[in-house]
């Protein structure tokens, strides 16, 4: 054995002790000289067949799979999980397949929604071990590759942490399976827990919550894989706590919980108190449990009730019930001389819970103390004695609570039913597991038989997965020996094994623990080696169980479960209005043994069934593992953890695996790790596993020690360990290497100075005078001499220079007084021209605004003269006819008159009806003569009139044949358009009717043709129109600026309802166009951009002062004239917001699935290779694949997302806010991972993640966007890179830490320096006090506890407004666009 190797010798307190071998070891030798890490030296005994297990490097301790460890072993992996738990703070620890959970006994930041999000989707060896990565690895099976239904298994002894285990896989699953109904089937799940848990669990010495019953749910999914109900089963409730509970221990919670609310009005008729007034509460002298408020826990069990959909009536129903208990186990029961017992029938008590389960008192006092025999020929009524009526109370109220607990399970089973067709499930198994007491009673045994079980079914399924792999790598499957478990459960289970002996001595009538135990002895002892008699006791026996040897007590077996129950029984309510009233010790009534069932029997038959369910679904392996008993935070006691690592069957698991190859690695791992120890002509060849199968044939002489498989090599035990010796050796030997380079190089330099000031030296002393050539040696006093004159030219420089200083200073003084003088008189003479200019514009202002109110006056009235001459017209019409009339009548004399001057009469008297009245009463013949006076001025006026005539007439003709025409191009568009689409005809007129109903076909034909043509212009440039081809050499924002054309033309015609109709359109085409494109980048950036411009020529030419001011006079001339746009400029810009984050999130999810493989596990830098072997659950990506994402690859992307926007011409503080949200996305995402990523979080990788960091910045500075604050956003993932690079060790080092790190919370800082993992033996852990220091430092941060950064959270968007410099008269559509029947008006 080498110098120097350290290995592991047995300790009393901590079970293993690490020494150091300070003497090689010689075959033979009987000491083994070693030296402890205290510094005490040793002689330990060896046995030459038995060496010390070696300990493994340092470099593999701390690793996230015990079975990467080169050296498998117990104290291997009790020193491995010992330094994860108590140094890296970590909890979870894969072993193979299993999944170690140590119990914290600590609130952890570790279980966040942003956690769930971070493990869905990854593979089980991308992350930390982590409960959700097991339950990500069960539902990924399930849902994505569509393998059978999954079963978790979560075990471990009491205060392991099982339960908050199970309840964080099913929250795990409701939150990445979210049912797409109302009826929040996941909630309804996770709110079963809370209720099992209070009448499920109870407060032990070992742990304040502790299940006392096993639980199987099935939780049942959809094809869409959603969650849609669950069934609940369950196990072994531990009945003998409601009537006893041991020292410091409660019964079950719902019982303090009733009592705590026992002054509520609803639950004042109960008659309950506090928990120290009732038996069956206060007999552990424990009533409340520290930070735990039973109230409040109540109202949410309550609550939890009524999710569930179980009505009030229900659950006062369960609290009568378990009311009914309590008041059952303060029933006084007094002996009647030494045979009998009574109650008195006015015991309050008993009256009460008579009247809780509306029972007869009379009768309930007679059978609690009498118990009837049955034989074949009579009924004896017998009476009991006082401990055996407290045995039958005590008996009842067990009944009463084990019926009442299934009753509560069967009704949330219904609760949780669905209907339909279960696809698949997920079943999560919470069990306990195996213990061992100084007493061991049957519910013991019983579980000892249910982890025997669950034994034996996870070594078959560890062989097959063995197997599986073997076989896809071509390794000769060679076969293990292994511990088989079948004989210690056909002890148990088979013919007269032991419980068929327990139900055989159970079914007769005077049955006694005695006799059974006698029947075990005649039938195992010395016939069975698992089965013993202890030397000292005839009460007893002793089981070899996989773990260890149990004692079990004879007493505890019959007596305590000496009631049947039927094989088919109907069921039973707690709340019927009679309960059946058995004593503890009944007979049968029949004698046919298939008509009951015991205890055992009954958990016999339900374990068969759990185990049949398990076989049938792909298991999931979880151990949970206690590490004190005193239930501080993150101290391990290695004692109590081996015990339990042998218990759950993880060090058997290590052994199988030892035995075979434990270490596999990749080609392409091997090849990264152990490139140094190749030589040059080895690395020359080209095929990376041909290279790897020469280097190590070459460096491991026995070909045992590893295989070639198809894509790994396997090794056995130790040869990671001796391969890492060989790199660590080489390393150090490099290092040798360049430290003698540098040290002489230091040397040499230090040589040559000290040279050149010696040479210096001499030549002052021997100094030769350049001009005698004479040889003078200097003096003492010369040198005196010297150094006064320097001084004396030391204080001469200095006064002279304090001099000019003073001279300038004065000269600057002089000089800035002048010039601020002159800059103040400038600045206030511009003041003044302001203020003169400002009065100037006042009047202006005023005049301009006078002149516009009297135009608009000016324009009002012409509007009101022009309706009311409509008004007239409308009049005329209508009494033309009356006029005729009259005029016929009374003229019949003036027949003669032309054609033309009748009907000037008639509009004469049209004009004039009022007095054309009077004069026809009065003055007849003196009217007509002023009618031939006055003809020809009509005659002028009724030529005016037929020329008005005429020309509305060809009016109305021109009207109809646009009519004609619009129907014709209808028409002609219907059947161009059934070739590019069948509903063009129906989009075109249900757009114009949708909008402007009110259209006739008297309208103008101008507005009907713009009517025609904004449909048209919708379609092209909506659904025709791609970005890509037409961006290209033409101004940004294009379409916008036609669309606002469009706008400006409808606000010249004044019609509201043409400009109200046509943003509408545009509004809804828009998005239109974004739904139909929601994960088009190119068509989200161009619409983007467009509407962006589009808005911000609404702002422009709005008209308004402050968007005015940046125009150029011939743009002011385009303004709106008509109409204020500012609620349609709120829409646009809300459309807006709405396009900017489905455009960003369409870059996020292009962009997020390359993050972490290019930012963290690419290694573009040679020879900083971090790869260290990752046990069973092996990394996802490969460095060699090529499909893998790199930094170029997000590089590259980077660069697409920016050349697009900028082709569709999207404004610039647009575009950088979109790349700082993007920025902040790839350092938040690097960063969660890194934080769930122990072996990523190294030296080496720091550098990686800077050198990063680094191209990104590279990346900003070459698309000019420093100013966009991105760089910012990658500061804590920066800062992080820098921690794990900095050194760790001083008091300094913690405060430069502290100072530095300012954008990293506590928990993240601690949560790095936990995780710090050396990749070399060079590199140094950070001990836990160097943590506990910085954590001390930072305590006065005000910072949140969590771990995780928002992936999710958006900055928020601005859209600045950026007046467009181009004239809208100078605009040219590019032909590309079709738009060729838009005319430019």
């Amino acid at each position: 054995m080498a110098i120097y190797n350290r290995v592991w010798i047995p300790d009393s307190e901590e079970v293993w002790q690490s020494a150091e071998i300070t003497k090689d070891y010689k075959a033979g030798d009987r000491f083994l000289h070693v030296q402890l890490e205290d510094g005490t030296e040793l002689n330990y005994p060896v046995d030459p067949s038995a060496l010390p297990p070696l300990r493994n490097p340092d470099i593999l301790v701390g690793e996230n799979d015990l079975t990467a460890l080169s050296y498998l072993h117990e104290p291997a992996v009790l020193h491995n999980l010992k330094v994860r738990f108590v140094e890296s703070r970590l909890i979870y620890t894969y072993s193979g397949i299993i999944l170690v959970a140590i119990n914290p006994y600590k609130q952890l930041p570790i279980y966040g929604d942003a956690i769930i999000h971070a493990y869905s989707g990854q593979n089980m060896g991308d992350m930390d071990p982590h409960i959700f990565a097991v339950a990500e690895e069960a539902y990924k099976q399930m849902a994505r590759f569509s393998v059978k239904n999954q079963s978790i298994i979560v075990s471990g002894e009491s205060g392991a942490g099982k339960t908050v285990s199970a309840r964080y896989t099913m929250r795990y699953f409701a939150t990445v399976s979210k049912s797409s109904s109302n009826a929040h089937v996941e909630d309804k799940v996770l709110a079963s827990n809370p209720i099992t848990e209070a009448v499920g669990n109870a407060k032990t010495t070992r742990n304040d919550n502790s299940s006392r019953f096993g639980k199987y749910t099935e939780i049942s999914f959809d094809p869409s894989y959603r969650i849609i109900g669950a069934n609940m089963r369950t196990y072994l409730l531990e009945k003998s706590r409601v009537v006893f509970q041991s020292e410091n221990e409660r019964n079950y919670h719902i019982f303090y919980q009733l009592c705590a609310s026992a002054m509520q009005p609803e639950f004042r008729h109960l008659k309950l108190g506090s928990a120290e007034e009732f038996n069956y509460t206060r007999m552990g002298g424990s009533t409340t449990i520290e930070g735990v408020d039973d109230r409040a826990n109540m109202i949410e069990t309550q609550k939890t009730f009524a999710l569930l959909g179980l009505r009030e009536d229900f659950q006062m129903d369960v609290f009568k019930t378990l009311a009914a208990i309590l008041h059952l186990g303060n029933l006084e029961i007094t002996a009647v001389g030494d045979e009998r017992s009574s109650i008195d029938l006015e015991d309050s008590h008993l009256n009460m819970f008579c009247e809780l389960l509306e029972l007869n008192s009379d009768k309930m006092a007679q059978w609690l103390c009498h118990r009837k025999i049955i034989t074949t020929s009579e009924t004896v009524i017998k009476p009991m004695t006082k401990p055996q009526a407290l045995n039958a109370r005590d008996a009842l109220a067990k009944k009463i609570y084990s019926h009442l607990f299934d009753f509560i399970v069967e009704r949330i089973n219904q609760a949780l039913q669905f209907s339909g067709k279960q696809h698949t499930f997920i079943g999560v198994l919470d069990i306990y597991g195996f213990e061992t007491f100084d007493v061991n009673s049957f519910e013991q045994f019983c579980i000892n038989y249910a982890n025997e079980k669950l034994q034996q079914q996870f070594n078959l399924h560890v062989f097959k997965l063995e197997q599986e792999e073997y076989m896809k790598e071509d390794i000769p499957w060679t076969l293990i020996d292994f511990y088989d478990n079948q004989p210690v459960i056909d002890l148990i289970e088979a013919k007269m094994g032991i419980l068929e002996l327990l139900d055989e001595e159970c079914l007769l009538p005077q049955g006694t623990d005695e006799n059974w135990l006698q029947k075990l002895y005649n039938n195992f002892v010395n016939k069975n080696a698992l089965f013993e008699k202890p030397r000292m006791s005839n009460t007893s026996f002793i089981v070899q169980h996989f773990a260890d040897k149990v004692n079990c007590k004879e007493s505890s077996f019959i007596t305590p479960y000496f009631y049947f129950f039927q094989d088919n029984p109907a069921p039973i309510s707690p709340f019927s209005s009679t309960i059946s009233i058995k004593s503890a010790r009944p007979v049968l009534k029949s004698p046919n043994k298939q008509l009951r069932m015991t205890v055992g029997s009954k958990f016999r038959s339900s374990l068969s069934l759990l185990m049949e369910t398990l076989n049938a679904t792909t298991p999931h392996y979880v151990r949970c593992i206690k590490p004190n008993d005193e239930k501080q935070p993150f101290e391990f006691d290695s004692k109590r953890v081996a015990q339990q690592l042998r218990a759950c069957g993880v060090l058997e698991t290590i052994r199988i695996s030892a035995q075979s190859y434990p270490s596999r690695w990749t080609y392409i791992e091997f090849f990264s790790r152990y490139s140094i120890l190749m030589t040059q002509q080895e690395l020359s060849f080209n095929d990376k596993k041909q290279i790897c199968k020469t280097v190590l044939q070459r460096l491991i002489q026995d070909p045992n020690q590893y295989q070639f498989g198809r894509t790994k090599i396997f090794f056995r035990a130790g040869q990671v360990a001796y391969l890492e010796k060989l790199r660590s050796d080489k390393l150090r030997h490099a290092c040798i290497v360049i430290q003698k380079g540098v040290r002489g190089w230091r040397q040499r330099r230090r040589f040559l100075r000290v040279k050149q000031a010696a040479v210096t030296i001499q030549q002052y002393f021997r100094g030769v005078h350049p001009a005698k050539k004479l040889e003078q040696a200097i003096t003492a006093q010369a040198l005196k001499q010297t150094w006064a004159a320097i001084i004396i030219q030391k204080y001469c420089r200095g006064y002279l220079v304090r001099k000019l200083c003073q001279l300038i200073q004065v000269a600057a003084v002089t000089i800035q007084a002048y010039t601020r003088g002159f800059l103040a008189r400038k600045k206030y003479r511009k003041m003044l021209e302001e203020h003169k200019a400002v009065i100037l514009q006042k009047y202006a202002r005023a005049w301009l605004a006078r002149r516009r109110f009297q135009n608009i006056r000016r324009f009002v009235l012409n509007i009101q003269l022009s309706y009311r001459v409509q008004r007239l017209q409308k009049k005329i019409e209508e009494q033309v006819g009356v006029i005729s009339h009259f005029t016929i009548l009374l003229f019949s004399s003036v027949l003669n008159l032309t054609c033309c001057t009748y009907i000037v009469l008639h509009l004469q008297f049209f004009m004039f009806p009022f007095v054309f009245k009077r004069v026809l009463e009065s003055h007849f013949q003196s009217q007509k003569e002023n009618y031939e006076k006055e003809i020809e001025g009509l005659n002028l006026k009724v030529e005016h009139l037929s020329q008005d005539i005429n020309h509305l007439q060809k009016l109305f003709r021109e009207e109809n044949d646009i009519n004609d025409g619009i129907r014709l191009e209808v028409s002609r568009l219907t059947s161009e358009n059934l070739v590019r689409s069948r509903c063009s005809e129906a989009r075109i007129v249900s757009v114009i009717w949708q909008y402007n109903p009110k259209l006739s076909v008297a309208q103008s034909p101008q507005k009907l043709t713009l009517y025609f043509y904004i449909m048209n212009l919708m379609t092209v440039l909506y659904a025709d129109l791609k970005p890509r081809g037409v961006v290209v050499n033409m101004i940004p924002g294009l379409p916008a600026h036609i669309l606002f054309m469009c706008v400006r033309y409808a606000d010249y015609l004044n019609d509201a309802d043409m400009l109200k109709s046509f943003i509408n359109v545009t509004i809804d085409g828009i998005k239109q166009a974004v739904k139909e494109n929601s994960e088009d980048f190119e068509m989200l950036s161009f619409w983007l951009s467009n509407t962006y411009y589009f808005l911000n020529c609404l702002k422009q030419y709005s008209g308004e002062e402050e968007f005015m001011k940046y125009n150029t006079p011939r743009q002011n001339k385009n303004c709106l004239k008509h109409f204020d746009l500012s609620e349609y400029r709120q829409v646009l810009s809300d459309l807006a917001i709405r396009i900017y984050h489905q455009f960003v999130l369409v870059m996020e999810n292009n962009i997020q699935h390359m993050i972490v493989p290019g930012m963290l596990e690419y290694e573009s830098l040679q020879g900083i290779s971090g790869l260290k072997p990752t046990g069973f659950r092996k990394r996802s990506s490969s460095i060699d694949d090529t499909d893998t994402y790199t930094m170029t690859s997000i590089l590259q992307q980077l660069s697409y997302f920016y050349s697009t926007m900028c082709q569709n011409g999207l404004d610039s503080e647009l575009l950088k806010q979109a790349v700082k949200q993007l920025f902040f996305l790839i350092g938040a995402v690097t960063l969660n991972s890194l934080f769930l990523r122990k072996d990523m979080c190294s030296c080496r990788k720091g550098m990686q993640i800077r050198c990063n960091i680094s191209y990104l910045e590279e990346w900003l500075k070459d698309k000019n966007l420093q100013g966009s604050n991105a760089k910012e956003t990658l500061e804590p993932l920066s800062q992080a890179a820098w921690l794990l690079q900095v050194k760790k060790i001083t008091d300094d080092d913690a405060k430069e830490i502290c100072e530095h790190c300012t954008s990293l919370s506590t928990v993240q800082i601690v949560k790095i320096l936990n995780s710090y993992t050396p990749i070399d033996d060079f590199e140094k852990r950070v001990t836990p006090s160097f943590v506990r220091k910085v954590q001390a430092m930072l305590n006065n941060r005000e910072d949140g506890p969590q771990l995780m950064l928002d992936t999710k959270y958006h900055f928020q968007v601005t859209f600045p407004f950026t007046p467009s410099p181009h004239d809208l008269e100078m605009i040219q559509v590019p032909s590309s666009f079709k738009l060729g029947f838009l005319t430019r008006v």
